[in-house]
């Protein structure tokens, strides 16, 4: 018998927009970013709306991404 080869599907998708969460001006929020052109925008969250799941991404992902938003610009802190 002769095992059939499954395609990945999810391989041949490429994802250029997505999300995730950071700090914005001090404040959780959630940001959404394009792969060629950076941060397009964000909305200011409360955590106390997220399961505890969604909850440890919120920890993982605010380590990393602290931006400020001023004039219409995005800056990453350090």
């Amino acid at each position: 018998m002769k095992k059939k080869k499954t395609k990945n599907i999810l391989s041949s998708i490429k994802f250029d927009t997505g999300w995730c969460f950071a700090v914005v001006n001090g404040r959780l929020a959630e940001i959404y970013f394009d792969k060629k052109s950076g941060v397009n925008a964000h909305c200011y969250v409360k955590r106390e709306e997220f399961s505890k799941r969604e909850q440890k991404m919120i920890d993982t992902d605010i380590k990393k991404h602290k931006f400020s938003y001023r004039k219409k610009i995005y800056s990453r802190k350090a």
